[in-house]
């Protein structure tokens, strides 16, 4: 066993020096100097209390006594406190004494909603062997539902002495100073709210649309909400939001992570900001940054007021999530909540216990193999779906949940829990199917219950619009379901969430604005961000005055945007692209709280923004209207309908179907016939399910190529719904012509056409 270092403690010695710290696996101690002295807090009494449920719960006891009861598990500390603060920040502690189970627990009347609170645990300091408790440190409960204040990220917040002379031992030596000062409180709330008068949507995952958004990026710019009111929950709520996502025409709202994040120490140095969220500390508590209306405890209530009113207007809200790491960070980062209560207990360590296994990138993994981590994040879970309303999660990095002991295993612990919840298993639960682990990329291995991001999706159609496919053969499976991906185990064609851009990468103005990444602002020489961004400028990189570049680019986009909400699956469109967002090539917008990282309202008044945003409504009113193209099972190729027409028919420019050959050959147009009478599926009420039939027309090539449209039985004739050559699309072009007519397709763009004089019974 090592002698125990540490900073901060009376009969301290002076630091060792480099030289005489070398050679032992576990160096001698060395302690500093004593910092302060520091007061005792006061004393408060604490009664027995209960174990269940973990977390600060205020109610009343068996003699009428109101207060809260405090539960905390923390499997091999040896104490544990709760700190009570005042407004002005007087601490008084309250030990917890009983222990059942691994789970510290006590009542202390008179704690009322409202309370800031935090805990310190002690225990051994031995990080050789994993062991970093620290009573020094005032630690955020897990289970905090609120939380007041921010992080301060100065060296007393670091349970080792962060900038001790000997930087390869330095998280070895303890730091007794107190974080109290520098660090939030998590916040007792009362849970008076029932749901009683919420009415979720429930929309199929067949006819939905998502829409990413950033809570705050959102509405930080909006001209029609009250300023005090942008960029917060209520923001999102306000009538004037609501009216843009319903006049869209999305059935759900993805939020970047809003459950409590904090900032990392690179960051700040460079007097940046975590944007996106995906820095969780507090898995219960919503974010308080993004509330109007207070942080303690007003922003619970302010976030199921935002639920509610999309629900009212029939908008799902799904969460992103990322239970995959925490914002403490690898060995050298901050001690902030788990790693003070039980670091082995709560995350993946390495065969030397000092360091942490990362399969996230962000310096640590959740070791959800571990009982108490598993129902973490499933109490989480459900907390967040029967006391705040949401109605699904995307799970970032869900690969690193589903690793048993090291590889990625689609019967792990995480995956069986969620199947067999009676809560869980009902709502959306998306995937983001890859780490960056060894076997993380599990694209289209998740099971039946789950969907997932398809990048296969995104990377097909970015590079056929921009002519860096030599054939059509996957892009064929990406219009119609992936099926390849999908069609195992009973899985549908929703199983596949469609997108061409995500929070992450370029938007859907940059895709086809920049060769390149451009990320100076972020301060990291270029070395985060993707260079894999399979992007084509026009002809010009970035911003410029050609009118034949700017036209191209707009094209570009109508073709991005019909190609995904044409295609069978689930559609996912990113806040801000049906506008022409721009966050100048930045393709990692990640700390930029600013201009670059919100949606500029302003586009709307430009014509040639207001009609893309009319173009991205009218296709998603589309898909509304014809279940023919929101099928709900993979296409089979083989007649389905009373008229003996197969369900899909693939043409090529010549009007005949295609040939396995065809598949093969070189080619940048293909035509998709899609069956009204052939969707296999029935309604409520077990009649048919008959529609329209369409031909998708999708031609990549520069030049304008003669496509002949097929003739009888597949139409009598073809009327034209959609052209994305055409700078307006705010009405159908209505233009009629007969089956067997050859057609001219501009070079890069997309037609739709119904297919008329076929019987729909």
């Amino acid at each position: 066993m090592s002698e125990t270092r540490e900073f901060g403690v009376a009969g301290a010695t002076e630091p060792a020096t480099p030289a005489a710290a070398a050679g032992p696996p576990r160096p001698r101690t060395a302690i500093a100097p004593e910092q302060g002295r520091r007061d005792v807090p006061e004393a408060v009494p604490v009664r027995p209390g209960a174990p269940q449920p973990l977390g600060a719960r205020f109610r009343t006891g068996h003699d009428g006594t109101v207060g809260t009861n405090f539960a905390l598990w923390a499997g091999g500390a040896e104490s544990v406190e709760v700190c009570l603060f005042d407004t002005d920040g007087t601490e008084r502690r309250a030990p917890l004494t009983e222990l059942t189970h691994e789970i510290w627990h006590g009542f202390v009347p008179g704690v009322r909603p409202g309370q800031r609170y935090g805990y310190r645990v002690g225990g051994r300091w031995d990080p050789w062997t994993g062991a970093r408790w620290n009573p020094a440190k005032l630690l955020l409960d897990p289970y905090a539902r609120a939380v007041d204040g921010t992080f301060t990220l100065v060296p007393e917040v670091y349970g080792h002495v962060r900038d001790w002379p000997e930087p390869h031992v330095a998280d070895t030596v303890r730091d007794n100073r107190d974080s109290a000062p520098y660090v939030p409180k998590g916040v007792v709330v009362d849970d008076d709210d029932d749901w009683e008068d919420d009415h979720r949507p429930k929309t199929p995952w067949s006819d939905s649309v998502i829409y990413e958004v950033h809570v705050r990026g959102f509405t930080r710019t909006h001209p029609d909400i009250p300023p005090e009111l942008r960029g917060t929950y209520a923001g999102l709520a306000h009538p004037a939001a609501i009216a843009h996502l319903t006049r869209l025409g999305v059935t759900a709202v993805e939020l970047l992570p809003v459950h409590q994040f904090a900032d990392e120490e690179h960051l700040t140095r460079r007097g940046l900001r975590n944007y996106w969220g995906y820095n969780s500390i507090g898995y219960f508590a919503p974010h308080a940054a993004y509330s109007a209306s207070g942080t303690r405890g007003q922003q619970v209530g302010e976030f199921k007021r935002m639920v509610r009113a999309l629900h009212a207007a029939g908008i799902e809200v799904i969460l992103d999530v990322v239970y995959n790491h925490t914002a403490e960070g690898g060995e050298g980062g901050p001690t902030l909540s788990l790693r003070g209560i039980d670091n082995r207990g709560y995350y993946r360590l390495q065969s030397d216990p000092r360091r942490y296994a990362d399969y996230t990138g962000c310096g640590n993994t959740l070791h959800v193999v571990q009982p108490n981590v598993l129902r973490l994040i499933t109490d989480s879970l459900r907390y967040w779906v029967t006391e705040m309303g949401v109605d699904g999660f995307r799970f970032d990095l869900a690969a690193a949940l589903a690793r048993s002991l090291h590889d990625v295993d689609m019967l792990s612990p995480f995956l069986a829990v969620i199947a067999q919840d009676p809560v869980l298993r009902r709502v959306k639960l998306i995937a983001e199917p890859w780490d960056v682990g060894s076997g993380g990329y599990q694209v289209g291995a998740f099971p039946p219950l789950w969907t997932e991001w398809n990048d296969r999706f995104r990377d097909t159609v970015r590079d056929f619009w921009r002519g860096a496919t030599s054939d059509v053969r996957d892009l064929g499976y990406r219009l119609s379901g992936s099926s390849d991906l999908y069609d195992w185990g009973g899985r549908r064609p929703y199983a596949s969430v469609n997108y061409v851009t995500a929070h992450d990468g370029f938007t859907l103005r940059d895709l086809v604005s920049h060769n390149r990444k451009h990320n100076e602002a972020n301060g990291e020489d270029g070395r985060d961000g993707t260079d894999d961004n399979r992007s084509w400028n026009c002809g010009a990189e970035g911003e410029t005055s050609d009118p034949a570049v700017l036209a191209l680019r707009r094209r570009q986009m109508r073709n991005l945007l019909s190609t995904l909400l044409l295609s069978t699956g689930v559609p996912m469109l990113v806040a801000g692209d049906e506008m022409g967002r721009t966050q100048g090539g930045n393709n990692n917008a990640y700390c930029q709280d600013n201009p670059v990282g919100w949606v500029d309202w302003s586009l709307l008044a430009d014509p040639a923004w207001s009609s893309l945003c009319a173009l991205a409504a009218r296709l998603i009113a589309l898909r509304r209207a014809h279940p023919v193209l929101r099928r709900g099972g993979f296409f089979s190729g083989r007649a389905a309908g009373p008229d003996g027409l197969p369900d899909v028919t693939w043409f090529g420019p010549d009007g005949t179907e295609m040939t396995g050959e065809d598949w093969y050959a070189a080619s940048s147009t293909l035509g998709m016939y899609l069956s009204g009478r052939g969707i296999r599926q029935r309604d409520a009420r077990g009649e048919p399910v008959l529609d329209d039939s369409f031909l998708l027309v999708v031609h990549a090539h520069h030049r304008p190529v003669s496509f002949t449209l097929p003739g009888p039985p597949w139409a009598a004739s073809y009327t034209l719904l959609l052209d994305t050559a055409l700078e307006s699309q705010s009405a159908e072009p209505g233009t009629v012509s007969a089956a067997g007519e050859a057609v001219r397709v501009d070079g890069r763009s997309v037609r739709l056409y119904r297919a008329d004089g076929v019987a729909v019974g």
